[in-house]
């Protein structure tokens, strides 16, 4: 069946010729029963897990070795989109032949990857990347029942968005992987920041450790300084420059990643002077604007600016508000 014949109205050119063909022909879909895990010699584990953010569902069966924690058997029933029948195929085809330890490693960007139809061009639209986080999920639900432990042990990273538990090295990898420019676009790949919102930038309903504006402007920083590494072969030496070298620099950084999120708020900053205090480099701004006098700006917003300063240019930079 073509992508146009499958759901009218779709875009389907954003989706992969592989997507497609896993939500017309799930190779994995299926259930084992008790009697079928004892013929292949190994213990059955059913593992249910819903998404509350999009309704979709899926049940996940596994055969397991229970003598080298080997999976047998790997096979899905889902409930919910196409694209989470083909993220659901893909999970279960990558879980089986791994031990249980190995499985847990994998993540909601290798199920999106592996439905790559080539390394570079994204398997699914930006809206429909949470079917991925599902599968992540249901295999350390999996894991859990069969270890006997809760599926939140298996967690190593800082969970940034708890309503479609998204991580922080996930949106940090979504973000070099596709070039994302703002959080409008990590909440279209991630749902991160779609539901309460709480992550998207302080002043929500609950206070996080990591805010998706931060996130975003640290890595978008990061990734700028290696381009330039990259580019000149060296790292840009921040301390040796001129002063107007360092004024081009820290508005260069502030124009990329700081300013256009202050003028969507109303606001702005200008940089009045920057001295090169030996321990520290001090940075002295002025807010401008509806900034001026805001309370973010001695908290998150300084915050953000002065971490990308530091990543992009010189990790003693302070950055202080006049």
């Amino acid at each position: 069946m073509a992508k146009s014949d499958l759901i009218g109205g779709e875009l389907w050119e954003a989706y992969s010729n592989k997507v497609a063909d896993r939500m017309d022909n799930p190779r994995n879909r299926g259930a084992y029963t008790e009697e079928q895990a004892k013929e292949m010699g190994g213990k059955l584990i059913i593992a249910d897990y819903g998404a509350e953010s999009c309704g979709d569902a899926v049940t996940l069966y596994w055969v397991v070795d229970e003598a080298s924690d080997k999976i047998l058997g790997s096979k899905f029933r889902s409930f919910g989109c196409g694209t989470a029948i083909a993220s659901s195929d893909i999970m279960a085809e990558l879980c089986l032949g791994k031990t249980v330890d190995e499985a847990v490693k994998i993540t909601n960007l290798d199920v999106e990857l592996a439905l790559r139809d080539d390394p570079d061009t994204p398997a699914v639209p930006a809206q429909k990347m949470h079917c991925s986080v599902m599968a992540y999920d249901v295999i350390k639900k999996a894991a859990g029942i069969y270890k006997g432990v809760d599926m939140e042990s298996f967690e190593t990273e800082t969970m940034v968005c708890e309503c479609a538990r998204v991580t922080l090295g996930t949106i940090k990898e979504v973000i070099r992987l596709n070039d994302l420019k703002t959080v409008e676009e990590i909440t279209n790949f991630t749902k991160a920041g779609g539901f309460c919102k709480s992550c998207i930038a302080p002043g929500g309903h609950e206070n996080r450790e990591y805010y998706l504006v931060d996130i975003l402007a640290e890595t978008r920083a990061e990734m700028d300084k290696e381009r330039l590494g990259s580019a000149t072969g060296t790292e840009a030496d921040f301390a040796s420059m001129t002063i107007v070298q360092k004024l081009k620099a820290v508005e260069d950084a502030i124009d990329k990643d700081i300013r256009p999120m202050l003028i969507m708020d109303g606001g702005n900053v200008e940089v009045i002077d920057i001295r090169d205090e030996g321990e520290n480099i001090d940075i002295h701004i002025r807010y401008l604007g509806a900034c001026s006098g805001c309370a973010a700006s001695s908290t998150g917003t300084l915050y953000a600016m002065e971490s990308v300063l530091k990543t992009r240019l010189d990790d003693r930079i302070r950055v202080i508000p006049l």
